[in-house]
């Protein structure tokens, strides 16, 4: 299923799916153990996903809510505080979650929580900057008891023009927590412990991202904790994928293959005008080549096709005789026009 939205990751997608298939048989075993059919009680095994931006991290964990079927809300770490600063609460999270499945206590905790840039959290050390230990550890520390299993108290407003607020409970030790972060400069850390330093002076080439990739994939708990993770954080995310830069036939496919792909998308705005909309061969290999000059991985691809389409997409609807678009490498790598076709061509006299 997975295969049908992310492109490549394939060690990621396996432990991922192994990890969300045994959190599902255990939420079934607890029913026996509560019943005191089973003594054995299966352990949470809440996932950390590593990788560089836009190599899917956010979709894989989305696109496996929608197949279950069960409530799914992304947290941005950044953002939460420890409970006594200005900022969202940790306990806001599990209340997004309450509220994405409908108020209902139930499906709330067979639901999943995505932390995006946990990294930020990381505590910061004596020649660090200070800006963010606001603080980094001590919402490592609120994370780690939401993550753990605490019993949070939502407090829902029965009534915007009253004060009057209804408290709920919720259990979280059976919420599936994934966490994930680009954690940029942890490969230098794994290179201390491993000694093997990047050869070279080819940091700009790809062949400095398959290196990444290889040294990202030694990472240990040990390697996180000198990153600036607290230990016991660390013990509550078992299990570890690491997600590989995109290479630039990746990311043609991931603009092509995918159910959700964007150049699908942007056929299906044309369709809605009666335009056929294409994009050649050579035009999908420009703008996957584009993403990868920017180092944005398949996050910078909307923005490219945006930019070669604006005119075309602004002037297409007023063009009531316009059948065809055509997108052809000149218009990505010129900003030449795309090729239009039109209904009624006539030669001039």
């Amino acid at each position: 299923y997975l295969d049908q939205y992310v492109i490549g990751q394939h060690t990621a997608k396996k432990r991922l799916s192994v990890a969300v298939y045994n959190h599902y048989r255990r939420l079934e075993n607890l029913e026996k153990v509560q019943k005191e059919e089973d003594e054995i009680e299966i352990q949470k095994s809440n996932l950390l996903l590593i990788g560089p931006t836009g190599t899917g991290k956010t979709l894989m964990a989305q696109s496996l809510a929608k197949f279950l079927n069960v409530p799914f809300v992304i947290a941005d770490a950044t953002t939460l505080t420890e409970a006594g600063y200005v900022g969202e609460d940790v306990e806001n999270i599990v209340q997004k979650l309450y509220r994405a499945a409908n108020n209902d206590v139930k499906k709330t905790i067979r639901g999943i929580i995505f932390v995006d840039e946990i990294d930020k959290l990381a505590k910061k050390g004596s020649g660090g900057s200070v800006s963010r230990d606001v603080s980094g550890e001590g919402v490592q520390q609120a994370l780690l008891k939401i993550i753990e299993g605490t019993v949070a108290n939502i407090q829902m407003k029965e009534n915007k023009r009253l004060s009057t607020q209804q408290s709920v409970q919720i259990d979280t030790s059976h919420i599936l927590f994934i966490c994930g972060g680009s954690f940029e400069g942890l490969e230098k850390i794994i290179e201390q412990r491993t000694g093997k330093g990047t050869i070279g002076f080819d940091s700009e080439n790809s062949v400095s991202e398959e290196q990444s990739d290889r040294t990202l994939a030694d990472v240990t708990p040990e390697d996180l904790e000198k990153f600036g993770i607290i230990p016991e954080f660390i013990g509550r995310l078992p299990v570890i994928a690491v997600m590989e830069h995109l290479d630039q036939d990746q990311l043609v496919k991931i603009l092509a293959e995918p159910k959700n792909a964007l150049t699908k998308q942007y056929q299906k705005l044309f369709k809605e005008e009666n335009i056929t909309l294409s994009f050649t061969d050579d035009a999908l290999q420009a703008i996957a080549a584009k993403a990868v000059s920017r180092k944005s991985g398949a996050r910078g691809l909307r923005a490219i096709i945006e930019e070669v389409m604006l005119d075309i997409m602004y002037e297409a609807p007023s063009e009531t005789d316009l059948v065809e678009v055509i997108i052809e490498e000149a218009t990505i790598v010129d900003a030449q026009p795309p090729k239009t076709i039109y209904s009624n061509v006539s030669i001039p006299s």
